[in-house]
This record gives structure tokens, C-alpha cells and sequence, in this order.
């Protein structure tokens, strides 16, 4: 049997059961370092398709590794299972409506992103003890991606150390290769701390650490015309130091993401950024306490397996619809701006440099697996995959799993994440991942070649994890 038809079979055969590990991710809808029964309900299904599962790796609950097989090469597959807070809203549906108010909910498809790879693990190893194929294959349970940047936390703690390649994907409106750069960032709270005093009777006794935050934003904001085009500064005040106005506030707390190409360039930013708070706790006569949150390296692609999957991307059909799909999503097309769609074209043509001239709004879909294009292009986002990619070679691609256009961390994309349009992009993706990690097993020398890729590109730069060893990984703070 070739490669093909035996992952089609074993994918196939068992979809009823990753469709239903997806859907009960999607209700479980748990945010970051805190994907308990998310992370339990994928070891537990490892566990009884004969995986090895080592839990709590890293010092962090909720991340685990799962493998199969024993010694070289060994290859990774990477899942996430962690959502978004504020997003919660019922599935299939077009209009906006929580499923549970102020709920969380999968804004970015990690519950695709989790079964997914469940699928591909399974499958590899089904396909190894039939060939009497060598090698191991791993699945990494990797927590916190939203906000966390739980694999940062991974690498740091070595957990990457003896991997020789790495794959995933992420949950996308078209299909094709994630083969650009991506920006680093460092995120971190200020809290500033002041007097309390009645606002009317006694104002001057008071020292109000809200506009401590508030004149630290007003500097940062100017601070923006002053950097490097490419970066990008976002903020958002956790602690407005209570409800009420007639209070002088004696906390506030503001959380702040900076991003730029590669981490040196987050580093300098960040020190502008500490003045600025400086200078406002200085004008204020408050103090100010600054927390490392998180942070997470700039994304290397890697050629040579980018292409490998390219080949495996080629190789599988990609989701047909039905009459009822096509209806649903024809209904979602209608709540999806032009802006967005516009933004969606103009962005697969930059990185892909592809003219996309279907009515997309009439089409739906992208139904085409877009070429393969060695970019020098930055996606203007970031990730921490970006960190796997520094210490073993790494490749990555979109998968079909929404209708053209829907913008992610909306609720647009989470009334699509548990639908049989997105499990159909699931299961496809699962195919890819699979056939990809079979054919380098296979073919150990396309891994060595990787590797040197890698160390072509680093050209003698250590990595070095942006993340503080005394910073911890920890859950959402609410406000």
C-alpha cells in the first residue's frame, strides 16, 4: 500500500474519533497554561493508541510529549488545544451570540490544531509498525501559544534538545507553506503604585497611578513615529484601579506587547519603553514595578523540509463541500467585510506572489494549494514556533479550515472552528503532517540537509531564549 493510501485509511477510519477530540476541545475553550482537560483528553487518546505520554514536561501542567518508535530520526509534531478569553460564541451560526457570557472560545482554531496532529501521530505510527519503519515520532503538547508563548517556555527548559526536525501547521482560510519570517516580542506589565485619596475633598493628598498609565500611553504613542517601521507596540490597561471616579486610583496596571524583527530590535524598544514608565511614575510621584510576562523569537523556515511538504501538500485532495456547507458558509461570507477580504488577498500576494483574480466573495473558498515561494517577507504577526525553529529545523503551512477572508481571533472564525467545513481542513491537515514526517523517515538525509540549512541561516548566532530564567510561565491574569 503506498503512502498516501495508507494515511487516507487510517485518517479516515478513525475521524469520528479526532472529530470528536476537536468539538470537545472547542467546548472546553480553555485559555492559556490552564488546557487541563484539553491536555488530559489528548494523553489519555495517545495512551491507548500505544504512546509513551510524559505529562507536566517542563514545569508547566498542562504540556506534555507523547512518543512512538525509538531512536533516529527523531521528529516532532507540534499541537496547541489553548483559547482565547472574551470570544465565546455559539458554533454554526451567523450571527453574533456568546455561548456563554464572557466566555472563552477558539478564536485562532487550536481545537483543529490539537486533533490535527493527534491525527498525523497516529497514523505515522500505524504506517511504522506496518513497514517496520525506524525512528521516533513525537507529539508535542504545547500549551500557552496564545499570550503565553508556552513553547518559548518548552525550549528553554531543553525539551527540544534531541529533536532533529519539526512540524505543524495552523488553521487557515487558504492553503500553503508558512515560509516567512515572523516578529519576536517581549510582553510586560507595568503596575504603578500611588496614594489613595477622595477626588474632591482631598485631591492633592492622592497620587493616581491611573494617570501614571494613562501619560505612559501618551508617551509610548509618540514614541512610535521613532521606530523602526517594521515594529509594532500594542497595550492594554488590565487594572484601571477600580469603578470609582471619585477615587483617587492607587493602582493601575497597564500590559504592553512589543514586536520587531528580530529580538535585539525588541530589546532596544523595550528600554525606550521602561523610560517612558519611568518618566511617568517620576511625574505622577508614583512607583512603578515592571513584570516580564512573556516573549518569544522571530520564525526561521526551513527549505528543505518547507518543500518536502509542499510535495505532501500537493499530493492530498483538498475539502470538497456539500449543499449545506456551501449554504452556511455563503452565510458567513455575508459577515465578512470588505476590508477583510481585501486584507486576506493582499496578504497571499505578498508572501506567495500570486495573483489571486477569482470573486472570492462568489467562490468561498481558495481551493488551490498555493505555489511554494522562498520569502524574504515578514508575516506581521508572531509565534512561538519561531523559538523551535532556532534549535531544530521546522517547517509549517496553512491548512483550509474557514471561508476566505474570516479575520482570526473573531467570532466569525469560532462559530466556523467546530463545523464540518473546519474538520473537513482538520482531517487534510492531518494527512500532510503524516505524509510529510513518513517521507522524512524514510529519507534521514533530508534531515541532515535541514540541519545544515539551519546553521547556514543562524550563521553563528546562539540562540539565546528570550525569556528570563527566573519568569515562569502563568495562566491569563484577569483584570
Amino acid at each position: 500500500m503506498s503512502i498516501i493510501s495508507a494515511i487516507e485509511q487510517c485518517i479516515e477510519e478513525k475521524k469520528d474519533l479526532f472529530t470528536s477530540v476537536s468539538d470537545q476541545i472547542w467546548d472546553f475553550a480553555e485559555t492559556r497554561f490552564e488546557e487541563y482537560q484539553s491536555a488530559e483528553l489528548l494523553c489519555k487518546v495517545l495512551e491507548e493508541e500505544g504512546f509513551n505520554v510524559d505529562r507536566g514536561v517542563g514545569g508547566i501542567a498542562t504540556a506534555f510529549i507523547a512518543s512512538f518508535g525509538s531512536g533516529k530520526p527523531v521528529i516532532g509534531i507540534l499541537g496547541e488545544f489553548d483559547a482565547l478569553s472574551g470570544l465565546s460564541q455559539k458554533k454554526e451560526s451567523n450571527l453574533k451570540e456568546a455561548l456563554v457570557p464572557k466566555g472563552n472560545g477558539h478564536g485562532c482554531g487550536h481545537n483543529l490544531y490539537g486533533a490535527s496532529v493527534l491525527a498525523a501521530v497516529i497514523s505515522v505510527k500505524e504506517y511504522m509498525l506496518e513497514n517496520g519503519l525506524e525512528g521516533t515520532i513525537r507529539y508535542y503538547g504545547c500549551p500557552g501559544e496564545e499570550g503565553g508563548s508556552g513553547k518559548t517556555f518548552m525550549v528553554r527548559e531543553g525539551l527540544f534538545d534531541d529533536v532533529d526536525c519539526s512540524l505543524t501547521w495552523h488553521p487557515g482560510n487558504y492553503t500553503g507553506m508558512f515560509a516567512s519570517t515572523t516578529l519576536a516580542n517581549y510582553q510586560v506589565y507595568f503596575k504603578f503604585t500611588g496614594t489613595a485619596s477622595h477626588a474632591a475633598n482631598s485631591p492633592h493628598l492622592g497620587r493616581s497611578a491611573l494617570d501614571a498609565v494613562e501619560l505612559m500611553n501618551v508617551g509610548v504613542n509618540y514614541l512610535r513615529e521613532h521606530i523602526i517601521p517594521e515594529a509594532r507596540i500594542h497595550y492594554s490597561i488590565v487594572n484601571a484601579g477600580g469603578l470609582s471616579p471619585n477615587v483617587v486610583q492607587a493602582e493601575a496596571e497597564v500590559l504592553y506587547l512589543i514586536r520587531a524583527p528580530e529580538i535585539s530590535e525588541v530589546n532596544a524598544i523595550f528600554d525606550r519603553v521602561f523610560k517612558i514608565a519611568s518618566g511617568a511614575a517620576l511625574m505622577t510621584d508614583t512607583e512603578v514595578e515592571v513584570k516580564f510576562d512573556k516573549a518569544c523569537s522571530n520564525y526561521i523556515p526551513n527549505n528543505i523540509l518547507g518543500k518536502v511538504m509542499q510535495d505532501s501538500m500537493e499530493q492530498f485532495s483538498l475539502p470538497q463541500y456539500e449543499e449545506g456547507e456551501l449554504t452556511f458558509a455563503a452565510q458567513m461570507m455575508e459577515k465578512i467585510t470588505e476590508d477583510d477580504l481585501r486584507s486576506t488577498v493582499a496578504e497571499a500576494k505578498r508572501l506567495y506572489k500570486v495573483n489571486i483574480s477569482k470573486n472570492i466573495r462568489e467562490e468561498l473558498f481558495y481551493q488551490e494549494v498555493l505555489p511554494y515561494h522562498e520569502s524574504n517577507e515578514i508575516m506581521f504577526g508572531s509565534t512561538d514556533v519561531g523559538d523551535v525553529s532556532w534549535v531544530t529545523p521546522t517547517a509549517q503551512f496553512w491548512g483550509p479550515c474557514f471561508v476566505f477572508g474570516t479575520p482570526f481571533h473573531s467570532w466569525q472564525l469560532v462559530s466556523q472552528g467546530a463545523t464540518s467545513i473546519a474538520h473537513k481542513g482538520m482531517l487534510y491537515a492531518g494527512k500532510v503532517l503524516a505524509k510529510t514526517a513518513i517521507e522524512l523517515l524514510w529519507n534521514p538525509s533530508l534531515v541532515d540537509q535541514a540541519k545544515q540549512e539551519l546553521v547556514e541561516k543562524i550563521d553563528g548566532t546562539p540562540y539565546v531564549s528570550p525569556v528570563p530564567a527566573e519568569v515562569r510561565p502563568t495562566p491569563l491574569k484577569q483584570g
